[in-house]
């Protein structure tokens, strides 16, 4: 699950204090080893409006809050190896576990010089890498070149989001290659990933209702699939549906509704930085009114 950073009104700076408090909230509702990884500094938490030392200053308030409790993950993202490189070697001497690679994005690219990227990476530390397989910048990773980075030993994870087509790619890689890497459905797809060899799972839900994803695992865990489905429709479907209207009539970005969220059920919260919009006083309400609908539990009233 990705921590959303939070920012100070009005300056938006780093508020570690406020991160904290996320972590240790997570920690005291049901997440643990045996539940989840704590991703820091991934898209729903900012990467790409910090610079490198607030990365840095970050991963290390999460470390030292999580305290060895659950492992760590960094978001890798940016657009200059050397850089992702200098973060991935960082992340290691803190004591991170692992770092979520995605592709370079800004420039075009090819599957090559993706993974020239990533073996970059893996050259320099021996930091788990988690590769990230998204339909924003990826050019939808091909089963030759999974098979590639399949051979890179330090490449543990394989972080799936992009849409299911007739050629069945993503089930052809979850079925082949699940013995070799922890394949993470970060499309919703869980029933049919799990089935096939999937073992993590990514969904927006778990930051304002981590509860959801304790019992998401157990329910997985014993194959009650068509429970998993069912909550899927009722507690997930009203949020994605909500952050689809948002992103098309006022803003983009990742974490924003999120935080919202977390707002509404009295956790720490905060916006997000530019260039994504403010969205907390326009959506409030109708946040409001999807977590009630969904089932949410803590909602504060207005």
């Amino acid at each position: 699950m990705t921590i959303p950073t939070m920012f100070s009104d009005p300056e938006l700076e780093l508020d570690l204090t406020a991160t904290r408090k996320v972590v240790r909230c997570m920690l005291d509702r049901g997440m643990d080893v045996d539940h989840g990884t704590l991703l820091v500094g991934g898209a729903a938490g900012d990467f790409s409006t910090m610079t490198f030392d607030e990365r840095l200053r970050l991963i290390d308030a999460v470390l030292e809050e999580a305290n060895g409790t659950m492992p760590i993950a960094v978001g890798g993202q940016g657009t200059s190896t050397r850089e992702v490189i200098a973060l991935a070697k960082a992340a290691s001497r803190a004591g991170a576990d692992f770092m979520q690679v995605s592709c370079p994005f800004y420039f075009g690219h090819t599957e090559a010089d993706y993974f020239e990227h990533i073996a970059a990476v893996a050259d320099a530390t021996d930091i788990g890498l988690i590769v990230y397989n998204t339909f924003w910048t990826s050019s939808d990773l091909s089963y030759r070149l999974i098979g590639r980075i399949s051979e890179i030993p330090s490449v543990v994870g394989l972080k799936w989001a992009t849409a299911r087509t007739d050629s069945m790619e993503f089930e052809e890689v979850v079925s082949n290659f699940s013995d070799r890497f922890c394949v993470i459905d970060n499309q919703l797809k869980f029933v049919i990933s799990h089935m096939l060899g999937a073992r993590a799972f990514e969904v927006h839900t778990c930051n304002y209702w981590p509860e959801w994803g304790v019992q998401l695992s157990h329910d997985l865990k014993n194959r009650n699939y068509e429970k998993v489905q069912h909550a899927l429709i009722r507690n997930v479907l009203p949020f994605y549906r909500l952050w689809r209207e948002i992103e098309t009539d006022f803003t983009s970005g990742d974490g924003y509704l999120d935080k919202l969220c977390m707002e509404l059920v009295g956790m720490p919260s905060s916006r997000c930085r530019p260039p994504t919009r403010d969205i907390r006083q326009t959506y409030r309400e109708k946040a409001r009114a999807m977590l009630i609908e969904s089932g949410a539990p803590g909602v504060v009233a207005r």
